[in-house]
């Protein structure tokens, strides 16, 4: 695991979307697994500036979405389909057959899993997987005592996602659902690199815990600590409680090029 510790959120999506650009000159088809909510937005940004200025070329990228909310109607501004295609898929020029999630609206949300993770699965697996993580240490919607070998599946969500989510739903807490699909951290884990960005205080504990903590199902993201290709990226803010935070400073500062993110 590597963690990159950068001024603000600012820098790191430059950071995140320089190393995905990296990975679309080295195959131009990659497959990216993107999260949705506030903290993805500066790599979005960043990465559609590069691609505005002809620096890389997205047109033969592939997008994958990490989780849905269910029961949703079709079309509704905050799914995290319209999500998707609001700040990925249109802003960098991609077509809608580009884009591949689970269906949320499913009668049979059970087949609905099954067939997304077989669907990754076919689609030659993702190659860089954008994560972010809740404060409670959550990934995906994969909420604390998760299993850590699950994969794509419908989720309960605790009251504390949802209050975290309200925002997104004019803070009225009774139009976000309980339940989502998400992929499982058995699923996640088979991207061939994991990128998390974590910005504010409020997620210092959960990076701390995530990174020198136990790996643990009371804390989802530490099933990273497992993964061959992990790299952190957070802000000050989110660092903030590291105990290793020169040692990472130290490391980053001394890293050779050739080795990216």
């Amino acid at each position: 695991m590597e963690v990159v510790i950068v001024k603000d959120a600012k820098a790191g999506g430059e950071l995140i979307a320089d190393g995905i650009a990296d990975l679309l000159r080295r195959k131009p088809d990659a497959l990216l697994g993107v999260a949705t909510g506030s903290t993805p937005i500066p790599i979005y940004d960043a990465l559609t500036a590069q691609v505005a200025a002809g620096s890389v070329d997205a047109s033969r990228a592939r997008i994958a979405q990490l989780d849905e909310y269910v029961g949703l109607p079709a079309g509704h501004p905050e799914s995290y389909r319209s999500t998707v295609l609001r700040q990925v898929v249109e802003p960098l020029g991609l077509s809608q057959e580009a884009f591949m999630g689970p269906d949320g609206s499913a009668e049979d949300v059970q087949a609905a899993c099954e067939a997304y993770d077989k669907a990754l699965a076919e689609a030659g697996g993702v190659d860089l997987q954008i994560l972010g993580i809740g404060t409670d240490g959550h990934i995906g919607f994969n909420e604390p005592c998760s299993s850590l070998a699950s994969r794509t599946r419908i989720k309960t969500l605790t009251e504390q996602t949802r209050v975290d989510n309200a925002r997104f739903f004019d803070d009225d807490i009774e139009q976000v659902p309980h339940h989502v699909i998400t992929q499982g951290i058995g699923t996640i884990l088979e991207a061939r690199h994991l990128v998390l960005l974590a910005t504010g205080e409020g997620k210092a504990e959960a990076v701390a815990q995530t990174v020198e903590g136990p790996v643990a199902a009371l804390v989802p993201a530490s099933a990273l600590q497992l993964h061959p290709h992990a790299t952190i990226v957070v802000d000050e803010a989110a660092a903030s409680k590291l105990k290793l935070a020169d040692y990472f400073r130290h490391t980053f500062a001394n890293k050779p090029a050739w080795q990216g993110i």
